[in-house]
């Protein structure tokens, strides 16, 4: 009897507070007209003004505007709640990952239950060693709304680990030195950096990369010596080439450092021995435009993964640590039309070749002496498999992933020898509830317009009817050749409960089906991206599993702009759609050359400071192809401290959006104040950021038509 007064209560409440909103009015953004110029035409920014960081004005709107998100979707509260309390419970809280060895120590990530952030620890030469806890971010994560740890790198005698912090959500990091042995976190910091460094082989050495302070592209290699001021570390190298990112790593072998510079397209690395002492980097080499190479280590020579040749799809080559310029390069493994090669594992008797055919994840192992070549065997019809962690080369086990939509991750050790496999672990999934068995995952292909045949990975309760009535949720990216591969989620289970339908677009721009579809999604061909999402939501819905009323979309980032383009060309097919971070205003943001990343992305996406470009982004650019038109429900989220795409763009395009949507719909918007372009810090807390998001999706399902 209490149970029922207490639902026809939440009932009435829920009715009085959709009543009460539906005469609440949005923010109303002031609109003061800016002047934007180029190749002689000229856009109008009526919202301009919101570009200005940490402005009253902009700070009020921003509070509005997340005010009135509250206030709009209180009656989802009690969902929200419960599709966090469902997530979380299937989470093992007390969970680790499985331990790999490296230099004489296990080294492993645990929680404990209740806490939001990792331990990351260590135990000598066994498992059965005492712990040590090299870091606790929970008690690391006191006193910050936002805190990230960017891994850490430990010294080759093992006492002193390198580490970097964050706590403002813009991914410049604070590096810091802590000893092992006695627990001591030196004084030492190193600011603005990447949050990742190298130790040479002395113990005392490390290089990191240093970002510019204003558009945080990664610009400069330092060397850093323990114990001395970061006023005086050593600026190694310097990429000058604002297209041009550089990084800094250590082979495999420990016996050299690498320093690479690159671009979308354009790749150029550097390298000196390890050991030192003199650190002298010599060029592998130089950069030519169009040619992309990754490297390995291998006794006497470098394992190169490249383009070279007009390799669209990427091959295998190798040359002598002696002479490394592309006249001594040699083919390992020839270019394939049909097979993208992704990377590379190399073992003391065994290659280990990650590539991609039909969009499906292989993974080839073959011997070096050509007595075994063969392919790790998948059923599945869509799938994820990758190789792990694997630190030594003297071994015969292989690490590897698995999972799909329907299937929780798996680590597996695989004998290449034996070819016995041994499951490390299996994701758990906590609550009694869930059975892989209950679920159905396939692939299907839609028709895009120009005729090419585009996959589509699908989840969804085994034994539903396919007659249009069920909701359902498509997901894309699409972009800098970024592939979304169909991967589990035990989050996504509750959308699944709920009746809804998933499928992940690959779409061109992804390289799903070789380097050839993310060319085609790219440039003067981004269009292929939007129209093939669209074709694949026109595809769902005449096979069945859903209808116009009833399909939501979803992207982030990239995703995001994405999702702006679909809104303005057709809002018809979408009952809701999710906005993260989004990019969407392309033409001003890539005219801006002070924005952070913008100079790094003209071979994404086009210089717009050349007419041709210009034109091409303008013509799709969701913020400038705002109209007055029906606007389906859409929510759109976004991090203050943004660092790739800054704050602004999202709240403008909100404004635009309201001030052009003749539709009966909602669009909502919400900046988190203390997080930046990934959301919230924390397991906890980012799992109820998706509960906000499902119980958006669900509470509009329950109202479609």
């Amino acid at each position: 009897m209490i149970v029922a007064i207490t639902a026809i209560f939440a009932f009435c409440m829920k009715n009085e507070l959709e009543a009460l909103n539906a005469s609440v009015l949005p923010p109303d953004a002031k609109q003061i007209p800016h002047e934007l110029e180029k190749h002689g035409d000229i856009r109008i920014d009526e919202y301009y003004w919101m570009n200005e960081r940490d402005h009253p004005d902009v700070i009020a709107y921003l509070e509005a505007e997340n005010a009135y998100y509250e206030q709009m979707t209180a009656h989802t509260k009690p969902l929200q709640q419960q599709l966090f309390e469902e997530m979380k419970a299937r989470i093992k809280e007390d969970d680790s990952s499985v331990p790999y060895k490296y230099n004489g120590y296990w080294y492993y990530t645990r929680f404990e239950t209740g806490k939001n952030y990792p331990l990351y620890c260590r135990k000598k030469e066994e498992m059965s060693a005492p712990e040590e806890v090299m870091f606790d971010n929970n008690v690391m994560a006191e006193g910050h709304s936002y805190f990230k740890q960017a891994g850490y790198s430990v010294s080759e005698n093992n006492e002193i680990a390198v580490f970097g912090i964050d706590t403002v959500s813009r991914r410049q990091y604070v590096l810091q030195f802590k000893n092992l042995l006695t627990g001591e976190v030196y004084d030492t910091k190193i600011e603005n950096t990447t949050g990742r460094a190298i130790w040479a082989g002395d113990n005392k050495t490390i290089f990191y990369t240093r970002k510019d302070p204003q558009t945080l592209r990664s610009s400069q290699i330092y060397k850093h010596v323990l114990g001395t001021n970061p006023d005086t570390d050593v600026l190694v190298f310097e990429e000058e080439d604002e297209t041009f990112d550089v990084g800094v790593f250590k082979t495999k072998s420990r016996d050299y450092i690498f320093i690479g510079s690159s671009s979308t397209l354009t790749t150029e690395y550097r390298f000196t021995e390890a050991k030192g002492p003199d650190f002298e980097f010599k060029m592998l080499q130089e950069r030519t435009r169009g040619l992309e190479y990754s490297v390995s280590h291998f006794k006497e020579h470098f394992y190169l993964v490249t383009n070279k040749d007009e390799a669209t799809n990427f091959k295998l080559m190798k040359t002598p640590v002696s002479q490394t310029s592309k006249e001594h390069w040699v083919d390992v493994i020839a270019h394939r039309e049909d097979t993208l090669l992704e990377d590379v594992e190399i073992f003391e008797d065994f290659l280990v070749v990650e590539e991609r055919n039909e969009g499906l994840n292989k993974i080839n192992i073959k011997r070096w002496d050509g007595t075994a070549d063969y392919y790790l065997p998948f059923d599945s019809e869509t799938y994820t498999a990758y190789i792990g962690i694997n630190p030594d080369f003297d071994t015969q086990y292989l690490r590897y992933g698995f999972n799909s939509l329907d299937t929780p991750p798996s680590v597996i050790a695989f004998n290449m020898i034996t070819k016995e496999k041994e499951i490390l672990k299996e994701v758990e999934v906590l609550g009694g509830t869930f059975d892989k068995n209950n679920y159905e995952s396939k692939r299907l292909w839609a028709t895009a317009d120009d005729g090419v045949k585009v996959p589509i990975s699908i989840v969804y309760k085994r034994g539903i009817t396919l007659d249009g009535s069920h909701p359902l949720l498509q997901y894309a990216y699409g972009s800098y050749g970024i592939t979304s591969d169909p991967s589990f989620s035990t989050s996504r289970l509750s959308l699944l409960d709920h009746g809804f339908v998933f499928a992940i677009a690959h779409i061109r721009g992804s390289e799903y089906l070789g380097r050839n579809w993310y060319e085609d999604g790219k440039l003067l061909k981004k269009r292929n991206t939007f129209t093939d999402f669209i074709a694949c939501s026109k595809y769902l819905i005449f096979e069945g599993y859903t209808n116009a009323g009833n399909l939501y979309a979803y992207g982030g980032s990239a995703g995001g702009l994405l999702m702006g383009v679909i809104l303005n060309l057709a809002p018809e097919l979408y009952n809701g759609v999710i906005a993260a971070v989004p990019f969407v205003d392309v033409v001003t943001t890539m005219l801006d050359d002070s924005i952070p990343l913008t100079t790094s992305e003209y071979d994404e996406w086009g210089n717009p400071n050349e007419k041709i470009y210009y034109e091409y982004m303008k013509s799709y650019s969701p913020y400038d192809q705002v109209k007055v038109q029906n606007y389906p429900n859409i929510l759109v989220t976004t991090g203050y401290h943004d660092s790739q795409v800054q704050y602004w763009e999202p709240a403008k395009w909100v404004a635009r959006l309201r001030d052009k949507n003749i539709a009966d719909t909602k669009i909502y918007f919400e900046t988190n104040m203390d997080a930046g372009h990934g959301g919230a810090s924390g397991r906890f807390e980012a799992l109820k950021e998706t509960a906000k998001d499902y119980a958006f999706l669900i509470d509009l399902a329950g109202k479609a038509k």
